[in-house]
């Protein structure tokens, strides 16, 4: 008997907004949470940089501290801080916290990008440029990759398996994945889901800028003109949980997990290549027993680069043919900018938000049709749905494409 998927939770922060609420009314009227920044990393003026980035501004810490005492959070990376505060709004919502099932049957899968950039930096800073001969001793344990899980594991009790998948900017994709598949094995009653990232630092913004990969105005997804992703920063989690587990202790069904697909390219490490892409939606719609004629709901990677954005495009007309006439294609990067490692999680909570409210939220800043990137996609302003399935794509550097489908209850 095949274990239906639940989600009983949700939270986020991001340039948008802290909180999953405030995030999605932002989102739904239009708003961007992209804006100018000037900084100097470290106080330093040789370590300058500026343009246009969704940052978090301030963060409201007062109900985790709460919980849990003033120093919860004390020396954390931010990418650390992110995932503790969205996923303390996420098993809030569920009704989770304290709960026995966080004893031994509760997974926590978290998707990062690239872990503690902020400290790797700030511990080089000190040690080249101020020339200090030591460095913070937990300098390690701030910055590995597995931090974010370990931080939520002893925060909330949990002492089932937990781990850390690093894939890029399909990290969470693929840790929403993975949960959804050890639910349905019957390993957990509870998966913690998710991911994030802080990756506006001096290096992180000049390796982007290397890459050629950021745009100097606006993300612009599947726009002529386009010229890049905008850099964001912040944490996405999502509670999922065995149907009859949720049902029988009185839990809120938010929404239903009920497939995914994943794929490699082995094609390139920065460029996409659109097979990959089409294996991993078709995947996802086989897992989810839905049929491509189906109307969807279809949250796409949308970047807002030259590249990705015409072979996704591509992708979705291979995969649905005249079929994708019925669907709806949102980006909703524009809006956010780019989380990497969160990426997967804050747009499938921000997918499954549409379903459940019925509209879908506008694509940002476009100047007009690309004659290569033919989709049905919603712009100027949100458009009334009546969709029940979502399609959420999360396509990597290095070729690493996660899908991930959910329904509407």
């Amino acid at each position: 008997m095949t274990v239906r998927v639940a989600i009983t939770g949700m939270g986020s922060l991001s340039g948008l907004g802290q909180g999953v609420e405030p995030t999605w009314k932002a989102l739904i009227s239009g708003e961007s949470g992209v804006r100018p920044i000037a900084r100097q990393f470290m106080n330093v003026p040789a370590y300058a940089y500026e343009g246009p980035a969704a940052v978090i501004e301030k963060l409201d810490t007062s109900a985790i501290e709460a919980k849990y005492g003033a120093r919860v959070l004390a020396h954390l990376d931010p990418f650390s801080v992110y995932a503790s505060i969205a996923t303390f709004e996420a098993m809030e919502q569920a009704g989770l916290l304290d709960h026995p099932a966080l004893a031994d049957r509760t997974a926590i899968i978290y998707g990062v990008g690239s872990g503690g950039n902020t400290t790797i930096e700030e511990t080089y800073v000190r040690l080249f440029d101020k020339k200090a001969s030591s460095v913070h001793p937990l300098s390690i344990p701030k910055y590995m990759v597995s931090a974010a899980a370990s931080q939520l594991s002893l925060m909330l009790g949990v002492r089932g398996v937990a781990f850390t998948i690093a894939s890029a900017c399909a990290s969470s994709g693929h840790a929403i994945s993975e949960g959804m598949h050890m639910l349905r094995a019957g390993r957990v009653d509870v998966a913690i889901v998710g991911g994030g990232e802080a990756p506006i630092t001096y290096g992180g913004w000049l390796s982007w800028k290397a890459v050629r990969a950021m745009s100097s105005t606006a993300c612009r997804p599947f726009s002529i003109g386009r010229d890049g992703m905008i850099l964001g920063e912040g944490a996405a989690t999502l509670i999922l949980e065995n149907w009859a587990h949720a049902e029988a202790r009185g839990a809120k069904i938010l929404g239903e997990v009920i497939g995914s697909g994943s794929s490699s390219d082995a094609f390139h490490i920065t460029q996409p290549q659109g097979e990959g892409a089409v294996k991993a939606m078709r995947a996802a719609l086989a897992d989810a027993g839905v049929a491509v004629e189906t109307p969807l709901l279809i949250s796409s990677h949308g970047t807002g680069t030259e590249l990705n954005d015409k072979t996704e495009a591509q992708a979705l007309r291979t995969v649905f043919g005249e079929a994708l006439k019925t669907d709806l294609v949102i980006a909703t990067k524009s809006a956010h900018g780019h989380l990497f490692g969160g990426a997967g999680a804050i747009e499938l909570i921000l997918g499954v938000l549409a379903l459940q409210h019925r509209i879908a939220p506008p694509i940002l800043n476009y100047l007009g049709p690309d004659p290569e990137c033919d989709v049905p996609l919603v712009l100027g302003e949100a458009k009334p749905i009546d969709y029940e399935v979502l399609l959420s794509n999360s396509f990597a550097f290095g070729g690493l494409n996660s899908v991930i489908m959910a329904r509407r209850v």
